[in-house]
């Protein structure tokens, strides 16, 4: 029972200190001249940093979708030249085969 009686004198402690904060007059936050314009001065560094990242981030857009685009005009390109290729390989393959057939019918003319 006295435990009880304890937490119940904590608990009303609490509330009162409680009351009293809320009661307190705010704090008041006082700068000196310097302070404030150490804190101006960075504020102003920020702004432009923030800035410069916008511009930053607008010109690396535009060269994305520049890139998109270009992209896009050379994909035909790409696929003929990759359809060209496929077919000049076919055409050696067929050349080196020929090759091969007369060079063994050179070597049957020897024997």
């Amino acid at each position: 029972m006295s435990e009880s009686l304890w937490e119940s004198s904590v608990e009303e402690a609490d509330v009162d200190q409680q009351q009293e904060e809320e009661v307190a007059e705010p704090r008041t936050l006082s700068l000196s001249a310097d302070d404030f314009s150490a804190l101006e001065a960075r504020i102003i560094r920020a702004v432009e940093l923030v800035r410069k990242e916008r511009v930053a981030r607008a010109e690396a857009e535009e060269r994305a979708a520049k890139a998109e685009s270009d992209l896009r005009e050379q994909s035909p390109l790409v696929e003929s030249l990759q359809k060209e290729v496929a077919g000049l390989r076919t055409e050696r393959d067929y050349v080196r085969q020929r090759v091969e057939r007369l060079l063994a019918q050179f070597d049957a003319l020897e024997v």
